[in-house]
Order: structure tokens, then C-alpha cells, then sequence
């Protein structure tokens, strides 16, 4: 492990985390508000910190980037721009102490969207920018986007993608890793633009636009509204995003091939017709569950219903109604919808539909063994056989994330958090949802969860975004050794 050029990588991320602090202060100074001193001291001590890191070490170099260097450069960089993304937030002190600053940080960079913020709109429209802002620099990911941009990780960058990515087999649309990141950051940029556009178009500001696209494409959550998307009481705002949420689910990769001229590169990948078909049935027993026992119309039932179940599939997690007032069954059927998740390839956390699918087949083969035990019975997705070694780190993840999930909600239950809360809580934030069940539901906040608990919830905000095995391999003795 050549620490002193992870170090130097880790530097570079820092100063870019510092220098895109600027946009948000555009916004402090237009509305001329009191997050312009919190962010000019913030771009200096980060970019001070990130070129001072940088030029102690510029001299060290690699040929390549080792897979295990690939996964202590994302995670050791993800929780530094988690750390420098809380400074804003905590040189205003309009977020209260630093752990309620970084948890808002780390939840924003994961696209978590669970927030410990009681009055949203009385924050500064600067600071509120900046928590939108780190959204979309976390949805695409801060180390593709530096493999794209940054010339210097052209070297290595497939370790580096491969750790970061979420998708059990990253989708590689060029030769040179670099032009494919390139790619999905052009793809992503493109429909936030249209997004953007939309919500104009329905009569929204354009600060609100930005911040709403902003957090809708990486399926983020965060809104500048109390009361998130339920403010707005708007049809065409609710369709709009919900379209957009199902964009963001979706493997970006197709919608490359769409914008290449393939109309039906959508329907004939397995894994999207699984999501979407998903998707239609979960909206279909939500809309009549709720359908007279909240809801005394269908097209209310349906338009509340599909909002929150695309949602929460997702793992955007705006809010038009406060689920926790609708039917057990209903409830039970989104918290369901957390571990699902989106595409892989997308901005969407949870367990991902590939993965659900491979795992459905796998208990499948099985079965089919037991009846013929003879029987040669290869798992196929798309007519493609699936190898053994996709399947296995699959069974390998799934695994992992039922026990952590487990683990971690008895321990924040024994911090004296309710069972109801806990499960949700570690729900949401190790498949990067935002809003869970109790204490953290669609209308309340993570304030009130203990000191240690918050800590706990950012250790699997992390082990989400970063698809677990990145994370928990650093705690592996093996991977220190020579």
C-alpha cells in the first residue's frame, strides 16, 4: 500500500471539493444571506488543505493503481469530502454541533437525503444550495468524476471506478475509462438540465429548480421546503419528479445508448423491465390499499401512492404525505421497497434489482437441483450466462448486507432508540433512503437520535453508497498484509 500517493490523491479531491464550493456562494451573495463568511472561510481551509496535501506529496507516483489502493483511495476520500463538506454547515452554526454537521454531509455526498435539520427554510439559501449541490456531486460520484476530469488519475482509474460504481459488474461504454466516465457525467448533466427545465416550465424559481434537480437525479431527497415536495400541492410538479426519480433508477448506461439512437434499449434489458415492472406493481397494491382508508378518490390514491412507492424504490425520498397515517400493509410494502432499490448503474442505493434477480434465479437453481439433481443448471440474465464469480460476490453482498443491516439496528436500539426507529433508521441509511418509519418519518428528522447512533447511521450511509464490500474490506486483516 504506497499511502503517500493515496495521500496525494486524496489531496486533489479535497482541492476540487473546494474550489466547487464556489457555486454555492454565488447564491450567498445574490440573496445576500449570512452563509458568505461560513463559505469563503470553507473554500480556504479546503483548498488550502487539499494543495497543501498535494504538493507534500506530488512527487510520489504509480504506473497503476492496485485494486486494494482503488478501495482505500474511495473510501478514505469519500469521508474526507464528507469532513470538508460539513465545514459550511458548521462555521455557520446554523446546524448545530459537528456531528449533526457532518452526518448532514455525509448524507448529502451519499445521496442519503436523512436530515437533522427541525426548520429547513430558516437556513441561509447558500448553505441550502450547497447541501443540494453536494447531492449531485455525490450521486455520479466524486471519484468518477475526477477519473473523468482530472488527467493525472487516468492512470489506475478502472481500480478506482470499479471501488466506487454501484453495480456488481460496471458498465464499461469505452476502451478508456476516463471517456466512459466522461460519458455518464455528460448523460447525468444533460437530464438535470432537462429537469431543470421542466420545473421551470411549471411555474418553479429558478433556485428551486436547481436545488430540486439538483437532488432528484442522484436520488438524493434533500428539498428546501419543510415540508419537502408536499409544499409545492402540485400535479404537474409530483409527475414531473416522479419521471424523473424513474430516470434516475435506471442504468445510465441505457440512457446512453437511448441518446445514441437505440428507442429500445430500455425494453431489452432485463434488469429495467424487472425494475419497472417492479415499480408498476407496488404502485398498483399501494394505490388500492390506500384507496378509501386515506384516500376517498382513485386518482388521489394513485397519485400519492406511485409519488412515494417510485420514491422510496428509488431511494430519492421526497415526501407528498406523511405514510406513516396509511395502512400497515402500505408501510410494510415501502420499508420493503428500501432493500429493493433501484438499477444497477444508477444513481439508487438499496440491494439493487440486478442483484434481487440473481439471487431470485440462484434460489431457483436450487429448487430446479433438488428435483433433478443431475441437471446442469447455468443462471442466465438476458440469455447471457452469469458467472460463477458475479454470482458469488452477489450471495457475498446480500449476505453482508441482511447481517449488517441486523447488527446495526440492535446496537442503535440499545442506544435507546425505539424498535420501530431502528430498523427503519439503519434501513434508510444503509440503502441511502432519506426518510424511514417513528422517529425519522416523512415529517420528522434524525435530531433527536442519539450522539453515538448518528455515528452509527454515517458508518452505514457509507457502507451503502460505496456498495459495502468497499468499505468493510478495510476491516479485513488480509487486506494489510503483504
Amino acid at each position: 500500500m504506497r499511502w503517500l500517493f493515496i495521500l496525494k490523491i486524496v489531496g486533489i479531491l479535497i482541492l476540487f471539493l473546494g474550489l466547487s464550493m464556489i457555486f454555492p456562494l454565488f447564491f450567498g451573495l445574490y440573496y445576500k444571506d449570512q452563509s458568505i463568511l461560513p463559505l469563503l472561510k470553507s473554500i480556504g481551509i479546503t483548498a488550502f488543505a487539499g494543495l497543501l496535501t498535494y504538493i507534500c506529496f506530488r512527487r510520489e507516483k504509480a504506473e497503476f493503481i492496485s485494486h486494494r489502493e482503488g478501495m482505500a483511495i474511495v473510501t478514505i476520500g469519500w469521508t474526507a469530502v464528507g469532513f470538508f463538506g460539513a465545514l459550511p454547515f458548521y462555521l455557520s452554526g446554523e446546524f448545530g454541533p459537528f456531528v449533526d454537521c457532518f452526518f448532514e454531509s455525509v448524507s448529502g455526498f451519499t445521496t442519503t437525503g436523512s436530515s437533522i435539520l427541525t426548520n429547513i427554510e430558516a437556513v441561509s439559501k447558500g448553505l441550502l444550495f450547497w447541501r443540494s449541490f453536494i447531492q449531485w456531486l455525490g450521486g455520479m460520484g466524486i471519484i468518477v468524476l475526477s477519473v473523468a476530469i482530472l488527467p493525472f488519475l487516468g492512470v489506475g482509474g478502472m481500480q478506482l471506478y470499479k471501488a466506487e460504481v454501484p453495480s456488481p459488474v460496471p458498465d464499461k461504454l469505452r476502451p478508456r475509462i476516463r471517456e466512459t466516465a466522461t460519458i455518464l457525467w455528460k448523460v447525468y448533466a444533460l437530464i438535470s438540465l432537462a429537469e431543470v427545465i421542466m420545473l421551470m416550465i411549471g411555474g418553479m424559481d429558478l433556485y428551486d429548480a436547481l436545488s430540486h434537480a439538483f437532488t432528484t437525479m442522484p436520488t438524493g431527497g434533500f428539498s428546501t421546503k419543510n415540508a419537502s415536495i408536499a409544499h409545492f400541492n402540485s400535479v404537474y410538479f409530483d409527475t414531473v419528479i416522479i419521471f424523473f426519480m424513474l430516470l434516475a433508477g435506471i442504468n445510465f448506461a441505457l440512457h446512453y445508448q437511448f441518446l445514441r439512437g437505440k428507442p429500445l434499449a430500455f425494453w431489452r434489458n432485463p434488469e429495467c423491465r424487472f425494475f419497472l415492472g417492479a415499480v408498476a406493481v407496488l404502485i398498483v397494491v399501494v394505490t388500492f390499499n390506500v384507496y378509501g382508508s386515506v384516500y376517498q378518490t382513485i386518482g388521489r390514491a394513485l397519485r400519492f401512492g406511485a409519488f412515494q412507492v417510485v420514491s422510496i424504490v428509488t431511494t430519492t425520498g421526497y415526501a407528498t404525505a406523511d405514510y406513516e397515517l396509511w395502512p400497515a400493509m402500505s408501510q410494510l410494502v415501502l420499508l420493503l421497497c428500501m432493500f429493493l432499490g433501484a438499477s444497477a448503474g444508477s444513481t439508487g442505493g438499496g440491494m439493487k434489482c440486478m442483484r434481487v434477480m440473481l439471487y431470485l434465479k440462484y434460489c431457483y437453481k436450487e429448487l430446479f437441483i433438488l428435483i433433478h439433481p443431475r441437471a446442469v443448471q447455468h443462471i442466465k440474465i438476458g440469455g447471457e450466462s452469469v458467472s460463477e464469480d458475479v454470482v458469488r460476490s452477489v450471495l457475498g453482498f446480500m449476505g453482508l448486507y441482511i447481517g449488517l443491516f441486523a447488527i446495526s439496528s440492535v446496537i442503535l436500539a440499545g442506544l435507546g432508540v425505539d424498535l420501530v426507529t431502528s430498523v427503519a433508521a439503519v434501513a434508510a441509511a444503509i440503502g441511502n433512503i432519506g426518510p424511514g418509519l417513528g422517529m425519522v418519518g416523512p415529517t420528522d428528522n434524525f435530531a433527536q437520535i442519539p450522539y453515538l447512533g448518528k455515528w452509527l447511521l454515517i458508518w452505514c450511509m457509507l457502507l451503502g453508497r460505496l456498495e459495502i464490500y468497499t468499505v468493510i474490506i478495510l476491516l479485513v486483516p488480509e487486506f494489510w498484509r503483504k
